[in-house]
């Protein structure tokens, strides 16, 4: 395994894993057995970067979610595991009431919600600390100064380590942290958006961006992170839920543009040359790349996730990599 630093600060910064592994459906989708399995595997290969959310997987069942915190909560204890593992979770999204979605009803980013979602993940992952807490997605009904000193208070009392924001609009993210600067607060370090090789249209509205998804890494969103080599991107779906691999998984329409044929040519180009699967392709161009970016992804199965860990050790050459990133 190799591993890079997140965050500036002493007190929170952590030495993670290259690849993080995604828990969305672990106790939901993916049972028990295979959760634990996974996880068990992911550690053994020197895996320490876990993602999560107050909100996994409310869809599944009409919940309010919580189903991969308690279920990481399970594992971390029956595992004797401690402060080498991190464990990132989000709060923000939770919807208010079963049946009800963050769309139309989301618990938000007010200060009160942001002691209780914070408190309540510490309780489903049995943890003293959170050691990275991310806003999951924007609030526009709370002054960010309200949202950015909530959140610092906790890091304050130490019950939370590293800061960041997901599914923000870059502008909002950077007020933000200029607020918090300007304060003397602790700000976002860490940024959580969609990011894989093939280009999705950020154009299209959907219910929750009427402007446009604000979920995929935008040139806006990587520009800024060249501006800013303090944050760190975490790159969810790299892997676009199987469709590089899957017939059965077709691409989502925000990939129906001129660019992606071309991407794809060469993405299969470079697979066959090196021996690896597209897959592992796309993580070892994204760990491998100039801009600080740590793929984050799931896995139903062992197998998957060996696939995955193999990419670690992809060394791509500087030809091939350019040919990647020149594709359009």
């Amino acid at each position: 395994m190799k591993y890079r630093t997140i965050g500036t600060d002493p007190t929170t910064r952590r030495e993670v894993s290259v690849l993080a592994l995604g828990a969305m459906l672990f106790g939901s989708m993916t049972d028990e057995k295979t959760s634990f399995a996974v996880l068990d595997r992911y550690v053994e290969a020197g895996g320490n970067f876990i993602d999560t959310s107050d909100n996994y997987a409310f869809w599944v069942d009409g919940s309010q979610g919580g189903h991969s915190e308690k279920l990481l909560g399970r594992w971390l204890r029956s595992r004797g595991i401690g402060n080498e593992v991190v464990v990132a979770t989000k709060l923000g999204a939770r919807p208010l009431a079963p049946g009800t979605s963050y769309t139309d009803n989301p618990e938000g980013l007010s200060a009160k919600v942001i002691r209780e979602a914070a408190e309540r993940s510490r309780e489903r992952l049995g943890v003293e600390r959170l050691d990275l807490l991310y806003a999951h997605i924007e609030d526009s009904t709370v002054p960010l100064q309200e949202t950015v000193e909530g959140f610092a208070e906790l890091v304050a009392e130490g019950t939370v380590g590293l800061l960041g924001a997901s599914n923000h609009a870059v502008w909002r993210v950077e007020r933000a942290r200029a607020v918090a600067a300007a304060a003397g607060l602790p700000g976002y370090e860490i940024l959580q958006y969609q990011h894989s090789h093939l280009r999705p249209r950020t154009d299209i509205p959907t219910e929750l961006f009427p402007d446009g998804s604000l979920g995929g890494a935008s040139g806006e969103l990587l520009g800024y992170l060249r501006a800013e080599p303090a944050l760190t991107l975490v790159a969810y779906s790299p892997l676009l839920g199987g469709a590089y691999a899957r017939q059965d998984k077709p691409l989502a329409p925000d990939y129906d543009h001129p660019g992606t044929p071309a991407r794809l040519a060469v993405l299969r180009d470079v697979a066959e040359e090196t021996g690896a699967s597209v897959n592992q392709v796309v993580l070892a161009w994204q760990i491998g790349g100039e801009l600080p970016v740590i793929p984050l992804a799931g896995a139903s199965s062992v197998a998957q996730l060996e696939e995955n860990l193999a990419a670690v050790e992809l060394e791509l050459t500087p030809d091939q990599r350019a040919r990647l990133d020149a594709a359009h």
